[in-house]
């Protein structure tokens, strides 16, 4: 949600009289970003500061007669001859293929951020060893693979290389900067920016250093932008921005800052994939340059033919305005390997309900109960199945969270009982500002604790947000985020029963009379500035807010909560969305690079606003965004307060139909996005991800975000053109061949494919060699479809067997987890028999679910088919053979999906 909209959507008595008159006067009524709320490089001084520092002899020399090697790590001292400021360098070799790199004032005047709660642990260390050693420099082993650190005195330089080849370079060009803290004069650094005075207290203290990758033009990451999935080279314009920041209806192909930040890049060559996490929570910017960026087609095949020498190369600046250098390079070598190694820093996508993959149904906002009742029973009349309803901002008592309005939700409890007899829940918002009212419970208990951010001068920070004057809640200090935690049990939160679940919005957070819609940087929490850690508060609301679902439920419960702002970590806490875009064909197609470079960071749990937040779609726009968020991961309709009411069914006959099939596919397919975010959660691999994650030599596919993969065995190329006739997917894989799960159409891999397409066209090809489960009986709910059988879709290849798994578990709780209380199946498919076995053999769980039919596409037609099982019984199976398709489907094997079986094609 945003605030700039028409004055008259706010009501005075709720608002407030002086903030109605700085709203009157301050905002637009057009849908539109305001570039000018926003900083630019130049109006940022530290960015403007370090970006004038041009490439160059760095003035930073390693004194070697300092180097301390232990077990663990080396130390090194660093000097400015400049200024003769000292700096310590700590070299770390990490586990799983990975060197941490740390850098800050060897005696700083006072202690400098260091961001804390985001890595799960110590990174555990393996020892590093000395090579050799001379006055230019030191090389020490990395370990497996040849793998080389060398570090050169003067000028100071990292390389990391493996054989003779230099994977990645650090201060190659000399940018590595260091600003120090120093004694000051009051109001020596101060900075303005529109109406607004930083008083930066503490002078300069930004840090840059920079990054080259040889062999490398490709790289990706740094969520959130609106922009494409391969990154662009910043040369002529402004860097990247990671800055958590609430922006009116974003522009799409821009670096401005979004509603998150994630400070990881990986890049990627035919050769290798590599990770940068810059572990750093200020505002940050993110140069790039590449000497192939900008060649034309013709120049590169100019290149080519001419037999060109120059390697690519793509050289990164990371620029932050306060805290230290704190690196992790993942080494890779493959995507799955980055993952990985990020997973072990950071954590694992939390593993949602079951409930929480299937739809969702959102406004601002349900009007009231009898509005909620007939929008649920709307889905029933129009057999469109939904999980989820939401409430935001109007279902509370004037703004104030954790309470309900009493005139339009007076019986909240009887509301979520009757979605509960559905087997539906519900979500509603808690916003991270907080209503000063000395009548409001919450705000009086965070005020007397002494829980609320600081202003500089050391009272309680606040600033204007929906409800009117507002505090903000410290969520950077333990015992508030415990404190926010246990306002979330069934006796504090009156009204909240199981089936209710919760959306932190505005946790940027969003100040609207501050900086920047934000807050001021000069701000306090604790001993430390927001300006040092402000891309960390939407994490610690979002971590608050899961702790506390988790603790109402005694440990039992998995939780589902929302966030709009995020840092590296997030994963661990739930999902996130793309904040508020516009009905407009451009917001539908950002939705999947924005997506998918969040995938590659670690947050599989992502989605858009279904039709757009702004605006109003059309209603082949609509649709379309049905069809394109029923395959991305949280697919969530959601629309402004002041746009039409767009229910599936408001649309006519024929479009209820088409977004009715839309959100039924996702429900058949619900048992395969159940079993990727199982994965997602023990591995760190993407559940939504770009086509050379799995195809990392095809070129081809390096630059591609208008298609995706989910998991590696179904591509998605949703139709994102107005009035599209037709689209052309690339289906990669020389030798492979990919089935069109609508038809069965079976069509070779490696090729660019035109795809006549109609308006209820949804291009999915699953591939060949897997087996995918679905449940083809479609209910009101997901929990409805608990006990239904499955569908097997098995889809042979000439290349590999077909395989395949399955996930079964109690969809809501973390016995999967602590009491190892689940079902994972293996499906193969191998010499003319498809069998099923236990990947688990130490949980117990058991299903009523049972094996109803088996879809086998590119098949033979057998004499006959037999179902064999471990207890030595054999029946034949009743099939149908379409030989104009070569598919064999077979009917009824009847088998729990829990055992042991086997069918025998003959």
């Amino acid at each position: 949600i945003y605030f700039q909209f028409s004055i008259s959507l706010i009501s005075p008595l709720k608002m407030g009289p002086l903030l109605v008159l700085w709203l009157a006067v301050c905002l637009s009524g057009t849908w539109a970003v305001d570039r000018g709320n926003f900083k630019t490089c130049d109006q940022s001084a530290f960015c403007k500061r370090q970006r004038a520092l041009k490439p160059g002899q760095s003035p930073y020399r390693a004194l070697l007669e300092t180097l301390e090697l232990t077990n663990t790590k080396l130390t090194l001292q660093l000097i400015n001859d400049n200024n003769k400021v000292r700096l310590l360098l700590e070299l770390y070799r990490l586990q799983g293929n990975m060197t941490r790199v740390k850098i800050n004032e060897l005696k700083p005047l006072k202690p400098r951020f260091e961001v804390p709660d985001v890595l799960i642990n110590d990174p555990p260390t393996e020892p590093l060893s000395l090579l050799s050693r001379d006055e230019n420099g030191v090389v020490l082993s990395l370990g497996a693979d040849s793998q080389r650190l060398i570090v050169s005195a003067k000028p100071f330089r990292l390389d990391i290389m493996e054989g003779r080849e230099v994977l990645l370079s650090l201060n190659s060009r000399g940018l590595l900067a260091f600003e120090h803290l120093r004694i000051l004069e009051d109001g020596m650094w101060e900075e303005t920016f529109k109406s607004h005075t930083d008083s930066k207290p503490n002078g300069p203290s930004s840090i840059s250093l920079d990054f080259s990758l040889p062999g490398v033009e490709n790289v990706y990451g740094i969520p959130e932008h609106a922009d494409s999935l391969k990154l662009k080279a910043t040369d002529g314009g402004d860097p990247y921005r990671l800055f958590n920041l609430d922006v009116f209806q974003y522009e799409v192909f821009n670096p401005m800052a979004l509603y998150g930040a994630i400070p990881v890049m990986l890049s990627h060559s035919a050769q290798r994939t590599m990770g940068i996490f810059w572990l750093n929570a200020a505002e940050t910017w993110v140069d790039i340059s590449s000497n192939t960026a900008g060649k034309t087609v013709f120049g590169q095949m100019l290149d080519y033919v001419q037999g060109s020498s120059e390697t690519p190369q793509t050289d990164v600046r990371w620029i932050s305005e306060s805290g230290i250098i704190d690196v992790f390079i993942m080494l890779g070598p493959t995507p799955t390997d980055v993952f990985s190694q990020y997973a072990s820093l950071t954590g694992t996508q939390a593993f949602p309900p079951l409930s929480a993959l299937a739809y969702h149904q959102c406004r601002w906002n349900y009007n009231d109960q009898e509005d909620v009742a007939a929008v649920d029973q709307g889905f029933d009349d129009h057999d469109i199945p939904y999980d989820f309803i939401w409430l935001d901002i109007e279902h509370t008592d004037g703004k104030r969270y954790f309470t309900w309005d009493p005139h339009k939700f007076p019986q909240p409890k009887d509301m979520l009982q009757g979605l509960l007899d559905k087997r539906r829940k519900m979500v509603t918002i808690v916003d991270p500002h907080i209503k000063v009212d000395s009548s409001y419970k919450i705000h009086n208990e965070i005020r007397s604790k002494g829980f609320y951010v600081k202003s500089k001068d050391g009272g309680d920070y606040e600033g204007w947000c929906w409800p009117g004057n507002s505090g903000y809640p410290d969520f950077t200090n333990p015992e508030m985020r415990a404190w926010w935690a246990s306002m979330f049990a069934y006796d504090q939160y009156e009204g909240s029963m199981e089936n209710m679940y919760t959306w932190n919005d505005m946790n940027e957070p969003s100040v609207f009379n501050g900086p920047e819609v934000t807050m001021h940087k000069d701000a306090l929490h604790g001993n430390w500035e927001n300006r040092d850690l402000h891309n960390l508060y939407g994490f610690y609301v979002q971590r608050a807010t899961a702790e506390g679902l988790i603790e109402r439920s005694g440990g039992v419960e998995r939780p589902f909560v929302l966030a709009r702002a995020f840092f590296a970590g997030s994963q661990r806490y739930g999902a996130v969305w793309t904040g508020d875009n516009a009905a407009e064909w451009d917001h539908l197609k950002i939705s999947i690079p924005m997506c998918l470079s969040l995938g590659l960071v670690g947050v599989s749990f992502c989605g858009a606003d279904v039709g757009g937040f702004f605006k109003s779609p059309s209603t082949e726009l609509l649709v379309r965004w049905y069809q394109t968020g029923a395959y991305q991961p949280f697919f969530r309709a959601h629309a402004h307060l002041d746009t039409p009411r767009r229910e599936p069914w408001l649309f006519g006959p024929e479009n209820t139909a088409l977004i009715r099939e839309a959100v039924r596919q996702r429900y058949a397919l619900l048992p395969y996005w159940y079993q990727l975010f199982y994965h997602a959660h023990h591995s760190g691999q993407p559940v939504m991800r770009p086509l050379w994650v799995e195809y990392p030599q095809d070129t081809a596919t390096f630059s591609m975000d208008d298609q995706f993969l989910l998991g590696e065995d179904l591509l998605v190329h949703p139709v994102t053109e107005e009035g599209a006739r037709g689209v052309t997917a690339y289906l990669p894989g020389k030798g492979e061949v990919w089935f069109d799960v609508h038809t069965f159409q079976k069509h070779n891999g490696a090729q660019n494919l035109y795809i006549p397409v109609t308006i209820s066209s949804i291009p999915v090809f699953q591939r060949g060699g897997s087996i995918i489960p679905r449940k083809a009986r479609v209910r009101r709910s997901s929990s409805c479809m608990e006990h239904d059988p499955y569908t097997l879709f098995v889809a042979l290849s000439p290349k590999r067997f077909a395989q395949g798994e399955l996930y079964i578990d109690d969809g809501h709780t973390f016995n999967f987890d602590k009491q190892k209380q689940f079902i994972h199946r293996r499906f193969s498919f191998a010499n003319n028999a498809l069998s099923s076995r236990n990947l688990a053999p130490g949980s117990q769980f058991t299903t009523f679910s049972w094996i109803e039919k088996i879809v086998i596409l590119g098949a033979s037609k057998p004499s006959k088919a037999t179902l064999k099982t471990p207890d030595g019984k054999e029946s034949l199976l009743e099939f149908e053979f379409d030989t104009s398709m070569s598919v064999l489907t077979l009917r009824k094997p009847g088998v729990n999906a829990g055992l042991d079986w086997t069918v025998v094609l003959q």
